[in-house]
């Protein structure tokens, strides 16, 4: 038996076994993380392309007709509200998570009509979706 062990730790220790060796990192603040400047978003993303199927333009007016014309706080524009929805559905998370979702993701506010990534939600509390989600007609969700 102690043949077979002698065996084996002789076959780990071949030059072509992998060998970890630790390197030493200096911890990494999420500040000093460097962010791609590429500028641009990938064409054959999932979200950049299901953006242009939607014809955002056309239910615009129709969403408009919910508000009212002077009174009260504006509303959030047609593309977040819906744009909000679709991926609150799309990938079957709460609202809270949907929030976080968009808030992280640069394709995601691509989709919402965002024209450049910010680090802070336009959707700052999940609640948003209590009071807005029945301006949106459910048929455009689905």
């Amino acid at each position: 038996m102690q043949e077979k062990t002698v065996k084996s730790l002789e076959t780990r220790a071949s030059p072509s076994a992998l060998v970890y060796r630790k390197v030493e990192q200096a911890h990494l603040s999420a500040e000093d993380f460097e962010l791609s400047v590429e500028g641009n978003l990938a064409a054959d993303n999932r979200w950049v392309q299901l953006a242009q199927l939607i014809p955002w333009a056309e239910f615009e007016e129709e969403y408009a007709q919910n508000f009212e014309a002077e009174v009260g706080p504006p509303a959030k524009s047609f593309r977040l509200a819906l744009g909000a929805l679709i991926i609150k559905e799309k990938l079957g998370i709460s609202d809270r998570e949907t929030v976080e979702q968009i808030r992280e993701n640069p394709y995601l506010q691509y989709f919402i009509g965002q024209t450049s990534y910010i680090m802070r939600s336009h959707l700052t509390h999940p609640y948003w979706f209590t009071s807005d989600k029945e301006s949106v007609p459910s048929w455009l969700i689905k």
